[in-house]
């Protein structure tokens, strides 16, 4: 009596279409078929046959996708793309059909490294967190436009935030005029008027997403325990969190490194074998906020301080290699703490606390 076993559905999502591929361990034998990329299509494919398993590419349509799979009570797989195994250097031919072909013969033999994809209220809240950082980035953008421009004109403006605070803004908009009222000689006072006015909206725009992802952290005990730590404050805490998810998922510390992208690349080569820099292979947002919590802690975080004076042993060429490995311990011992649910503690001294956090 044989068996039928069911396949492995491989989808290649693209913007408007995409390409399925039911795969059963043989290329002459897997069908295709294209799409309309909607949910709605979706469903009616997988509800015509039973498959083993969905495996897609990390992308936009990775999150819908998962959480339909996970409704019809499918097992869904979310590929990360980002190997050497998805090089297509020496192909001659790459189509849509061959990507999800590769899909399908990856998860075949095991060779598929997948990414975990959070709940749906989490992917949210980090779609938020990422909204407020781009426009963050926009104001302290128009924050420069603003410095360029007085600058010349010969004038000066106060250092640091003071600039931004109610006499500096002040100052500016006795310097300002409306675009139409401007001379021809006067136009760079239009020009800042318009500046001043896209910089008040940001601000606005950034306090009202603040004030939301103020109200959702605290609602997070595991934001409210990493918040614990001195140096790090709620919008360091909510981008680990929602990075790492569950804490527990990681086993050791080796693996938390290594999904931030905080571990050295390895040379490896008969007797040599050396390291590099850090492979920079996790989510970017949460190194980059873990590297400008480094740089804080070392003014709160006696343990950071020691920590980073340990490893920067006094030179500046290594202040920034000491900064990155504080940032890579600093992640650890969050994710301690989120494994154990347990606030922060002062480590009696720095060995101590060093031989913790490895």
């Amino acid at each position: 009596m044989t068996t039928t076993v069911a396949p492995i559905l491989a989808i290649d999502l693209g913007k408007y279409k995409s390409v399925a591929c039911w795969y059963t361990g043989s290329d002459a034998q897997a069908l295709f078929e294209t799409f309309p990329t909607h949910p709605d299509t979706l469903r009616l494919l997988l509800q015509r046959q039973a498959v083993r398993a969905v495996v897609v590419e990390a992308c936009v349509h990775a999150g819908w996708v998962h959480d339909l799979c996970a409704e019809l009570k499918v097992p869904c797989h979310v590929a990360v793309t980002s190997g050497e195994a998805w090089k297509w250097k020496n192909v001659k031919r790459k189509t849509d059909r061959d990507d999800a072909l590769k899909l399908a013969h990856l998860f075949a033999v095991g060779q598929l490294h997948t990414v975990c994809v959070p709940a749906p209220d989490v992917r949210q809240w980090k779609a938020l967190i990422g909204h407020r950082r781009a426009l963050v980035h926009r104001r302290v953008s128009v924050q420069n436009r603003i410095r360029a421009l007085i600058a010349g004109q010969g004038q000066s403006m106060p250092r640091g935030a003071a600039a931004w605070a109610a006499a500096g803004l002040h100052l500016l908009d006795e310097w300002a005029r409306p675009l139409a009222e401007c001379g021809d000689s006067e136009l760079w006072r239009g020009q800042l008027h318009l500046l001043l006015l896209e910089l008040r909206q940001l601000l606005e725009l950034v306090d009202v997403v603040e004030k939301r992802l103020d109200r959702r952290a605290k609602q997070s005990e595991e934001v409210q325990l990493l918040d614990s730590i001195p140096g790090v404050g709620i919008r360091t805490a909510e981008e680990i969190v929602t990075h790492l998810g569950d804490a527990k998922r990681f086993t050791k510390a080796a693996e938390v490194s290594a999904f931030a992208g905080l571990v050295p690349r390895q040379y490896q080569s008969g007797e040599s074998d050396r390291r590099g820099r850090v492979t920079k292979r996790g989510p970017k947002r949460l190194r980059t906020a873990l590297v400008e919590c480094a740089w804080a802690a070392l003014r709160y975080n006696a343990w950071a301080r020691a920590v980073y004076l340990r490893i920067s042993r006094g030179s500046k060429s290594r202040k920034k290699q000491a900064v990155v490995a504080l940032a890579r311990k600093l992640l650890v011992r969050c994710w301690a703490m989120l494994r154990d649910k347990q606030k922060w503690r002062d480590p009696p001294t720095a060995t101590a606390a060093e031989g913790t956090a490895t």
